[in-house]
């Protein structure tokens, strides 16, 4: 990485990584050059998510594989923590409503506070998925349905793989 090149960090869930998460990662690339997407460890989460984090870290390789400016990568802790040990300046979050809104912006500003030198950049998503969440992709596939509109081929044949269904 050059001196005057940018790295950013999107940090989630990404269980699975959907078409609206998908589209966040190619915009951001016009204002990083490289952008680990990164999943998040969350061990205080009551409910068990429907992949593991390998499983997700291989569907995100698999999303990107046509990218080489994209990397997978999972971390524990602080966000800013894992962004200074990266040498990352930028974190990239998506805003789907006004309650994302108000969530991000809260930990924006902590995050601030935590290391003013990193900046987050909010991006909407394009209108077609401006509704799109993975636990909606989780519950289709749970329920059987067919949720190749919101993912990736990689991703649905996980997911069908995942809940028995063709």
């Amino acid at each position: 990485m050059t001196a005057k090149s940018r790295l950013a960090i999107y940090p989630g869930s990404f269980d699975p990584i959907t078409r609206g998460h998908e589209e966040i990662v190619r915009r951001a690339l016009r204002i990083a050059d490289r952008l680990i997407v990164a999943v998040a460890h969350q061990p205080s989460r009551s409910k068990q998510g429907m992949f593991s984090v390998d499983e997700r870290l291989d569907m995100i390789g698999e999303v990107f594989a046509d990218e080489p400016a994209v990397e997978a990568a999972e971390f524990d802790g602080l966000l800013v923590e894992f962004a200074r040990q990266r040498g990352a300046s930028i974190v990239v979050r998506g805003l789907r409503s006004v309650s994302d809104f108000e969530y991000e912006v809260q930990m924006a500003l902590t995050n601030r506070q935590l290391d003013p030198a990193i900046e987050t950049v909010f991006l909407a998503p394009d209108g077609r998925w401006s509704f799109l969440s993975a636990s909606l992709v989780r519950e289709i596939a749970r329920l059987g349905g067919d949720a190749s509109a919101f993912v990736s081929e990689p991703v649905q044949r996980r997911l069908r793989e995942r809940s028995g269904s063709r």
